[in-house]
């Protein structure tokens, strides 16, 4: 059976259909400290973060799903701080090592599911931020193995409307 994730830097009033597989994580309701770069998930304690808080429990959730839906405040063309970090704190599902990947270096994952993956970004919608978060999207794809991708720009008046409308499309 194939994992749903709904990952959201807010809390969200959203109905998730019934099956046991779908699942929601407010980050902003978690301890995630930042990446140290000790590289440790890869050294010391391979595919397992030395740092012990919530990140440990929220990444493999990540490896495993099908269907991700990150739901985001953009700030500067990029993730705000809590998605952002988390992201960066999942850092153990990849490997050290390196292979050619769509004619890139990219890292070898550890069990890493391809993702249809749904990016809901709200807040700073400029256009250069924009621009600048589609690159990013473009590029974070090849490492969090998205097979396909889409981006939604939102006001936050919208944010939870977007969000069950995607959540309800996990039904089918």
């Amino acid at each position: 059976m194939a994992l749903n994730l709904l990952m959201s830097d807010v809390p969200i009033n959203v109905t998730l259909p019934d099956e046991a597989e779908n699942r929601y994580i407010d980050l902003s309701q978690k301890k995630i400290s930042n990446c140290v770069g000790c590289f440790g998930c890869w050294v010391k304690t391979p595919g397992k973060c030395v740092i012990r808080d919530d990140a440990v429990s929220i990444y493999p959730l990540i490896a495993q799903s099908s269907k991700v839906i990150y739901v985001s405040k953009i700030c500067y063309g990029s993730y705000d701080i809590v998605m952002k970090t988390m992201l960066e704190r999942a850092l153990p599902v990849q490997q050290a090592f390196i292979r050619l990947y769509q004619g890139e270096t990219h890292h070898f994952q550890r069990n890493v599911a391809e993702k249809e993956a749904v990016i809901i970004a709200y807040g700073d919608l400029s256009e250069e931020s924009r621009e600048l978060f589609q690159r990013l999207i473009a590029r974070n794809s090849k490492n969090m193995v998205f097979k396909k991708w889409e981006i939604f720009f939102v006001s936050e008046n919208e944010v939870e409307n977007t969000v069950q409308r995607e959540v309800d499309k996990w039904k089918k």
